[in-house]
């Protein structure tokens, strides 16, 4: 085999991988609807599970049951990460969709809390620890999927399609919103629209759960499939804590200022200025479409010049535009897109890279552990916490200063970029 015929074979997907990726995008994206649709309802249905009075309070309490959903993140990543590095990444996917999917069908038939009391709310949170035990799993699994599917000069590129997976699943979770607010009158969205945006989507679960029942092992659990092993976990904090903690701190930014723009952009808007929050949403959904087109684009720059460069310059760009992006923020829906679509090219950055950096962190025995573990436990600490913060800030007379908090996470995100290795071309 000559060097160029090499060369090319690196940087070209088989027919084979390109299914796998496929797959494994669209088992994602489903996975993720599920789970973005209850910040995209959350001020719709905060009044239906908490006691009436206080409309701020109750979508405090709801937002605090969503920051909730993330402290399971972190068991998930860990007993759910070991789970697949023992038993596959196929056999990983299929549960945390099942989790997820049905955790999303219980909330969307919960009776209220006019109807039962405090049982409401507290299934309302079982559910939500069941689905952040779930996507405590899904990112490892899904990420070590994609990646040990792909030719190693296109990782960061099949690595891109977690996160357009990702966005994928925000943008029909915001669509929803969109269209259910639109065709509906207020009170049909707040009495039982809600429950159709939960219920579609845990029916989407099933058809992720079909796709992920159909595809193929990957190779490289394949070839260690058989080879006796330590426990995962245990294998991980030994033998590679320094990957581990790389891990939490590359996931420290591009969590916190992801959630803030992706997810809970539209609902802060809708507070802090006023605008009609289905104009909130439509210019969230049209930003995310932003985002999605240009995520494997990022992939492949990334494969081109490499990981450090791409994710320097997503935080060095939002620590420049943090102040003027809240700054300008008003009741207007062009200025709103704007400042949406500007940050979803800088999260570019980020998103296209996460996947492909976690991934070459570690060997196979224990990369779904591995990534799945630290990026829950930032996820949780930083992205959990982000639309309650902001929630609060604003609900305190201190919306003025949600700049400066997504400012410190990017000077965050640049120590720890500019200074850790380059990874691309790495072999797995």
């Amino acid at each position: 085999m000559t060097t160029r015929t090499a060369a090319r074979q690196e940087h070209r997907l088989s027919p084979a991988q390109r299914k796998a990726i496929v797959a494994g995008a669209i088992g994602n994206t489903v996975e993720w609807v599920d789970w973005a649709v209850y910040a995209t309802f959350a001020p719709v249905f905060a009044g239906q599970f908490f006691p009436p009075g206080n409309e701020t309070t109750a979508l405090l309490s709801t937002l605090a049951v969503f920051a909730v959903g993330f402290v399971m993140r972190p068991i998930g990543g860990a007993v759910l990460g070991a789970y697949a590095d023992r038993r596959g990444r196929k056999k990983g996917l299929t549960l945390t969709i099942s989790l997820m999917a049905g955790a999303s069908l219980v909330i969307a038939v919960c009776p209220t809390y006019g109807r039962i009391g405090v049982l409401a709310p507290l299934v309302l949170l079982l559910a939500r620890l069941v689905q952040g035990f779930s996507a405590g799993g899904e990112f490892g699994s899904s990420s070590a999927f994609l990646i040990e599917s792909a030719a190693r000069g296109r990782r960061a590129f099949a690595g891109s399609w977690q996160q357009v997976s990702v966005g994928a699943g925000a943008l029909i979770a915001s669509l929803m919103g969109t269209v259910l607010n639109s065709a509906l009158s207020e009170q049909q969205v707040q009495s039982w629209g809600w429950r159709l945006a939960f219920g579609v989507a845990g029916l989407l679960g099933l058809v992720g759960l079909w796709l992920r029942r159909s595809v193929h092992e990957t190779g490289a659990f394949t070839r260690i499939a058989h080879r006796p092993r330590r426990n995962p976990l245990v294998a991980m904090f030994r033998d590679h804590p320094g990957a581990a903690m790389r891990v939490a701190g590359v996931t420290i930014a591009g969590t916190l200022i992801y959630y803030v723009w992706v997810t809970y952009m539209p609902t802060y808007a809708h507070l802090a200025t006023g605008i009609p929050l289905r104009e909130a949403l439509l210019a969230n959904t049209l930003a995310i479409v932003v985002l999605l087109v240009l995520l494997p684009f990022g992939g492949l720059l990334s494969d081109r010049i490499g990981r450090k460069p791409t994710m320097t310059a997503f935080a060095a760009g939002f620590l420049l535009f943090s102040w003027p992006a809240f700054h300008f923020l008003a009741d207007n829906f062009w200025s709103l897109l704007l400042i949406e679509v500007i940050g979803m090219v800088l999260i570019v950055g980020y998103s296209a890279n996460c996947a492909v950096i976690m991934a070459e962190q570690f060997p196979a025995e224990v990369r779904t552990t591995g990534i799945g573990l630290p990026y829950a436990l930032a996820v949780a600490v930083f992205g959990g916490t982000a639309p309650y913060v902001t929630t609060w800030m604003n609900a305190g007379g201190l919306g003025h200063l949600v700049w400066l908090y997504v400012a410190v996470a990017a000077v965050i995100g640049v120590g720890v970029y500019a200074t850790m290795p380059e990874t691309k071309g790495k072999e797995l």
